[in-house]
């Protein structure tokens, strides 16, 4: 069985954050009688206000949260410890953060000028940071721009949190443009920032991308990245780029496999139609439905492999079938209460750590970005768990949105704490569900389009 590139990631990061299990207590313990589910029969919010409600709150995160310094998204904030891990810029976070100070100019949280200001920190700052062949590390110090190693090897470039953050910066100068100088400018520069990654040096003259490269240990790691999971935009974007490309040939031996990304696995009668190496036939965690789809619109996207936008509905509706079922028999699982991925966890001890979410790995802990994120893909059974998230907002409705995690089952445990990579897509993929902005942002740019053409995608423009 192929191993999974998700399930690796979680486990790095879970070392990597290994100091979130010493918390301590969070929540109540298990009660033998849970409170009961309290949605109100008629909600006093409509659905536009709800999503309105939900987009302004979560964009806090990524405005009045951000590390003071650099303007970047902090990998972590937990309210009650607010200085902890305060200078820790993620950089896949960070690219969220500029596609959510889009969608926040946009829906008039800030002004156009506030959003320039605040960008034009960011992309100097970047500009700045620590690379390693045009890619950025997985952490950087927000005041000083230096690498914060992720583990003990890797202390070099993440080439597909690179790519997430380069899904942003694409966005973010197709936005701009064509508007003033100032604005120019800026376009100009996350445009340069961009076309500096060096994706081919990443392929170590082989025919797959490999995710990171350290100054030290060079790609003792080894990892290649291989679907089914969160890296299609890393393959994309490298192939879109216009001086460090890749070849059709690297992506059909690497992303696919030759073919063995395909799958016949059915769940709930929905087809996989991929491998979900290691969480089939149920899927796996649901941030695989929505990294690489912020910008790379899934709508009509379709290879010699699989129809993208069928791969991401079914994986939802799976997703949801799964806990409506509820094999394990946890309380308050069903039709508004559902979403696995990963996300801050309950150890068994009643402290917070971290974990893969999935229903191979169902623990009994729901995250809100789940369901919410996957709105473009499930929009009425996302709507009916954020009518129960709101009728639940007194516990988890916190000061930069819905907290990361929950479970009813264990007394209504709250973690309340937040991650960049969980919040930034609840802003994102509603706005793409509401107005389609980062897709029609992102599809329209001519790179990425040479990149899709150059793989033999097929896409709506």
């Amino acid at each position: 069985m192929k191993k999974s590139l998700g399930v690796f990631f979680i486990v790095l990061w879970m070392a990597a954050c290994s100091s979130d299990n010493q918390n301590g207590p969070i929540g109540l313990p298990q009660t033998q009688e849970p409170p009961k589910d309290n949605i109100p029969n008629d909600p006093a919010i409509d659905d536009e206000e709800l999503l309105d409600l939900t987009q302004r709150e979560t964009f806090k995160y990524f405005w009045d949260f951000a590390e003071v310094n650099s303007g970047g998204a902090r990998e972590r904030y937990h309210p009650n410890e607010p200085t902890r891990d305060q200078h820790v810029v993620a950089t896949g976070g960070t690219g969220f953060g500029l596609m959510a100070i889009l969608v926040g100019m946009e829906r008039g949280f800030i002004t156009r000028q506030q959003g320039v200001e605040r960008l034009t920190g960011v992309l100097n700052f970047l500009d700045t940071a620590d690379r390693f062949h045009g890619a950025w590390p997985h952490w950087i110090d927000g005041r000083s721009g230096n690498v914060i190693p992720f583990s003990p090897l890797d202390n070099g470039g993440d080439l597909v949190e690179t790519a997430f953050l380069a899904q942003g910066l694409i966005c973010l100068k197709e936005y701009f443009k064509n508007g003033n100088t100032t604005e120019k400018a800026l376009a100009d520069k996350a445009d340069a920032l961009w076309k500096g990654i060096e994706w081919d040096w990443y392929t170590q003259n082989k025919d797959a991308l490999y995710w990171h490269w350290s100054p030290n240990h060079g790609f003792a790691i080894n990892l290649e990245l291989k679907g089914y999971n969160e890296v299609l935009i890393t393959y994309v974007l490298a192939a879109a780029s216009p001086d460090f490309g890749i070849s059709r040939k690297t992506y059909d031996s690497g992303w696919a496999s030759n073919g063995g990304i395909k799958s016949s696995d059915t769940q709930y009668n929905f087809p996989l139609v991929v491998d979900h190496a290691g969480d089939a036939p149920f899927g796996g965690p649901l941030f695989w439905a929505h990294y690489s789809y912020l910008g790379l619109n899934p709508k009509g996207l379709s290879d010699d492999y699989a129809n993208y936008w069928d791969v991401n509905v079914n994986h939802a509706k799976i997703n949801h079938n799964y806990c409506v079922e509820n094999p394990k028999n946890y309380f308050g699982y069903g039709e508004d209460a559902w979403g696995l991925t990963a996300s801050y966890t309950r150890n068994t001890d009643g402290s917070i750590g971290y974990n893969a979410h999935s229903p191979t790995n169902d623990t009994g802990v729901l995250s809100p970005t789940a369901a919410i994120s996957s709105i473009p893909y499930t929009p009425d059974e996302s709507l009916k768990a954020l009518y129960y998230f709101y009728a639940n907002k007194d516990r988890l409705l916190g000061p930069a949105g819905f907290y990361d995690a929950f479970s009813p089952h264990y007394n209504f445990w709250v973690a309340e704490a937040y991650l960049a990579i969980d919040q930034g897509p609840i802003i994102i993929m509603i706005e793409n569900y509401r107005s389609g902005l980062l897709w029609n942002l992102f599809m329209q740019n001519e790179d990425v389009q040479t990149g899709l053409d150059k793989l033999g995608f097929q896409y709506a423009q």
